[in-house]
């Protein structure tokens, strides 16, 4: 998730190093003498927000005071301290912004980089605030269960899962390799349940092939290792005389905003991808390389509603500069950056810090992107072995 003494952003890009070692300056001196006032003198300079207000802990202290002195049983202060943090964070009314312990932390970037361990292979993400199947991997006892995308998890072995975290409900659905979980979900109005078997999952990044001469490329997140892997099938498509190239980004969730701008560079030369803001004031351009691979090949982009995040920016990019055409169904909406910076202990803060607009000037949260072309995929495909989006977006390159 994050290297050490850096941070990170999420759209899920590293800021420019100036910028990061600024705030790594900042942050790390108010960390160290509490001195605000030098804070907020220094930050406006780099483009920070000054630190302002204080909070009030004295009640914090007496419930912590008499939960101590009256409390029949074991207290464990760490657990308490993270309990503190966590509502502190979860009352600001942000989904997307969280408090990460060291555990969480450390299962967040397993998952990143596709090392879920004993899992059932399923990508697990808060809609609404509620814990929902954003995809499941071919070939992983989720995507044999029947498990599918949409599908909000409302108990996990029988014990109901509201008001829990979602990293509590991911942490819950993990375990031993060989053993069995129990998973209800709603879908709709009707209730389902599935037992699966867990095994180990390590979700690939990218895949390619290439049918009837288009090259097909499947996006699965947004890391740091995935540039590398989606241009190289790039050039393999090249090479192979490729008529045109399916970019499939469906249930693809997000990842580093910055493996987005690449991602979208094997398309499109020195361009501005995507425009991060806060309020009304530019916060940050993120803009292309000039070594687009696949620069003037007809292009279809595969997107549906679990398609999220960097995977917007990417698609909204392609659509806006006319280089690529949408096809499948509306994506999810979010339109928020977030970076992760590190706390004491091994935990994260997840935090909201602006939102991304398209190069057209477009939010899209809440709204998403709208395909040119609509293709259903339903369960009845999917159960037939049928991808009529995907089909679509093959033929389209074929005329």
């Amino acid at each position: 998730m994050t290297e050490e003494g850096k941070q990170k952003k999420w759209s899920f890009t590293p800021s420019t190093f100036v910028l990061v070692l600024a705030c790594a300056v900042i942050v790390g001196y108010a960390g160290g003498m509490r001195n605000d006032s030098i804070v907020n003198l220094v930050a406006p300079v780099f483009g920070v927000k000054p630190l302002t207000g204080t909070l009030d802990f004295d009640s914090v202290q007496q419930t912590y005071r008499l939960l101590k002195a009256n409390f029949d049983g074991e207290i464990d202060t760490q657990d308490l301290i993270n309990g503190a943090s966590r509502g502190l964070v979860a009352a600001a009314g942000d989904e997307y912004t969280m408090y990460l312990d060291r555990e969480e932390a450390e299962a967040f970037n397993k998952d990143l980089t596709g090392d879920i361990g004993g899992g059932i292979g399923a990508e697990i993400g808060g809609r609404d605030f509620k814990p929902t199947v954003i995809r499941t991997l071919d070939g992983t006892p989720a995507g044999k269960s029947g498990l599918r995308p949409g599908d909000t998890i409302v108990a996990v072995n029988d014990v109901a899962v509201g008001g829990l975290t979602l990293n509590d409900v991911v942490s819950m659905i993990r375990g031993k390799i060989g053993t069995t979980v129990k998973i209800t979900v709603l879908r709709g109005l009707e209730s389902k349940e599935f037992s699966i078997t867990r095994a180990e999952i390590i979700a690939p990044g990218v895949d390619s092939e290439i049918r009837d001469g288009i090259g097909i490329l499947t996006l699965n997140r947004f890391d740091e290792k995935v540039v590398d892997d989606a241009r190289k099938a790039a050039k393999q498509f090249v090479s192979a005389g490729v008529k045109g190239v399916v970019l499939d980004m469906r249930g693809n969730g997000g990842g580093l905003l910055d493996s987005a701008r690449e991602i979208a560079g094997i398309w499109l030369n020195n361009k501005v991808v995507v425009v991060e803001k806060t309020g009304d004031r530019v916060k940050d351009e993120l803009r292309t390389d000039s070594d687009a691979i696949l620069n003037g090949i007809p292009t279809t982009v595969l997107i549906n509603e679990s398609s999220a995040s960097a995977s917007e920016i990417v698609a909204g990019a392609l659509s806006d500069y006319e280089v690529a055409t949408l096809i499948g169904k509306k994506t999810f909406g979010k339109g928020s950056v977030q970076q992760l910076i590190n706390l004491q202990g091994g935990a994260v803060l997840k935090v909201t810090i602006a939102k991304w607009y398209t190069p057209n000037g477009k939010n899209i949260d809440k709204d998403g992107i709208k395909p040119k072309i609509e293709v259903d995929f339903t369960a009845e495909d999917a159960n037939a072995g049928r991808d009529p989006q995907l089909d679509r977006a093959i033929n389209y390159l074929k005329k």
